[in-house]
């Protein structure tokens, strides 16, 4: 994957897509690219990863071939993030079942909470060379 780590989220879901917009802004190495899991490319990405439990609730990431799921995803994301967004991996020391449990239920809830859009979000040019399985 050209040694970069591949998001895979919900491309139609506002708070998906701002949290992909709040992914890049503190993404200085460009380290992360993304795939909205409606892309024929990142279906692909998924079934050859194995992976069986993934819904329209899964946040996904592929980082140097490993693959973390849910809120294990979101706190991998945050050791590569500028500033003190690491300190979020204290909450590691919560039991995996207790955080995806919570993770799971703000998952089902988000669309009423913050909206949807009928189409994936096309990024600009200058962030489209970041993102997979999206053609402008």
């Amino acid at each position: 994957m050209e040694n970069h780590h591949l998001v895979i989220y919900d491309g139609v879901c506002n708070f998906c897509n701002g949290a992909v917009a709040f992914i890049i802004k503190r993404d200085q190495s460009e380290a992360f690219v993304f795939s909205p899991m409606q892309s024929a490319y990142a279906q692909e990405i998924i079934r050859r990863s194995g992976v069986d439990t993934i819904g329209v609730d899964t946040f996904m990431l592929i980082k140097y071939e490993k693959v973390y799921l849910w809120s294990d995803a979101a706190l991998e994301i945050t050791k590569d993030l500028s500033g003190y967004w690491y300190l979020f991996r204290v909450l590691k020391v919560v039991p995996r079942f207790v955080r995806d449990y919570f993770y799971k239920l703000f998952a089902r809830r988000r669309i009423q909470l913050f909206g949807s859009t009928p189409h994936c979000q096309i990024p600009d040019e200058n962030l489209l060379k970041r993102f997979r399985g999206i053609t402008s």
